[in-house]
């Protein structure tokens, strides 16, 4: 038998409901990193013209 994995924000036992997480406030505060550029994914970095809007 495998042991489950921790929530990954806090290491407590992961919650059915909310997976991969332990709760909805672990969930939301994920969220938050995301929301808040707290992640990132990796490429190369982008250009002027990448982030200017289109005409």
């Amino acid at each position: 038998m495998s042991k489950s994995r921790p929530c990954p924000i806090c290491r407590k036992p992961r919650s059915e409901e909310f997976t991969p997480f332990c709760s909805s406030r672990c969930r939301d505060r994920d969220l938050a990193q995301w929301f808040n550029e707290g992640y990132a994914v990796p490429g190369p970095p982008a250009s002027e013209s990448d982030l200017a809007p289109e005409e």
